[in-house]
């Protein structure tokens, strides 16, 4: 007899239904303000670090720089999200286009790896401020901070673009519900009727690459730094060197442990969209708080600028 070697027959997935928030039914509405004006909030925040780190001589140093790409992260991570997830909360689900769905996990991926990159330089310029005043700013040198930024940001785009064209390479035959606001990888490889082995992989890689090693290299630099504030005599010298760091440190902090608790720790699936807010949402509005209040310096020129607008206004 013959054998007919015939292959699977399957439709291809085209498009993707995002089921969003079911919980949430009753209160869409509320909750679609309540986004939108997080989401206004969130842009408004980082573009206003920006502008006033950009134009502020007082702020023009490394650790500043890297906070105004850390907000360009911040605003490129939200607004990969938000937008379709507004549509999606309004009417209570949405469909988009499969490869928009392939191309926002890979924006959204890229911003959380380079988020992770820009904190990880951060702690090294704080190590630097702390553990080698002496040589501080011979070695954070502008152009040094210049070449850091571009080379995270040809890191991300080059790795995540390998990860999409062997995502694209995939075929993909449903079904094509997820039950998310979002794009993320897990539920799109469960749409995959392909061997997704070489995809885990490379994602896992960029894992270690951009969310583990950063993490060890920042708790090392505060472990230096700490070590190195004990040796300090006084009292207020140590809470003085310390307040440096306080912003960052609260950065980090609310930043990987929202990933851990949503990548690490197991929990229901119908918590994971709720859960998953904090880090696409919350966290690119805490960011520019965070600097803002916590940050004498930073402080001290919104406090100037704030001033000038009000006083520009009653005198016209």
């Amino acid at each position: 007899f013959s054998l007919n070697m015939q292959p699977h027959n399957f439709s291809k997935v085209t498009e993707i239904l995002l089921l969003g928030f079911q919980n949430f039914q009753n209160l869409n509405f509320l909750f679609f303000l309540l986004l939108l004006v997080v989401y206004c909030m969130t842009v408004c925040g980082n573009l206003l670090i920006i502008l006033v780190v950009s134009s502020s001589r007082s702020l023009h140093s490394p650790m500043f720089f890297f906070l105004t790409q850390l907000s360009l992260s911040d605003i490129l991570l939200t607004t990969t999200i938000v937008p379709n997830m507004l549509h999606i909360v309004l009417y209570r689900g949405a469909s988009m286009p499969f490869i928009g769905c392939l191309l926002q996990f890979h924006f959204f991926a890229g911003s959380i790896g380079l988020e992770c990159l820009l904190l990880t330089v951060m702690s090294y310029d704080r190590y630097q401020a702390i553990c080698n005043p002496l040589h501080y700013t011979s070695i954070m040198t502008l152009t040094f901070c210049l070449r850091v930024v571009l080379l995270c940001w040809l890191m991300i785009v080059t790795l995540v673009l390998m990860v999409f064209l062997t995502m694209i390479g995939l075929d993909f035959c449903g079904p094509n519900i997820i039950d998310h606001f979002f794009c993320d990888l897990k539920p799109l490889l469960e749409l995959s009727c392909s061997d997704t082995f070489t995809v885990k992989m490379e994602t896992l890689s960029l894992a270690i690459l951009f969310a583990i090693f950063p993490l060890t290299v920042i708790t090392v630099s505060y472990a230096c730094i700490i070590f190195t504030i004990l040796k300090i005599p006084s009292a207020t010298g140590r809470q003085k060197t310390f307040s440096t760091c306080t912003a960052h440190l609260t950065l980090v902090s609310i930043y990987y442990g929202s990933i851990i608790i949503i990548y690490v720790f197991p929990h229901q699936q119908n918590a994971k969209p709720l859960l998953s807010l904090f880090y696409t949402v919350l966290t690119p509005l805490l960011n520019p708080i965070v600097y803002s209040l916590g940050n004498r310096e930073m402080k001290q020129t919104l406090k100037k600028v704030f001033n000038k607008m009000s006083y520009s206004m009653f005198s016209n």
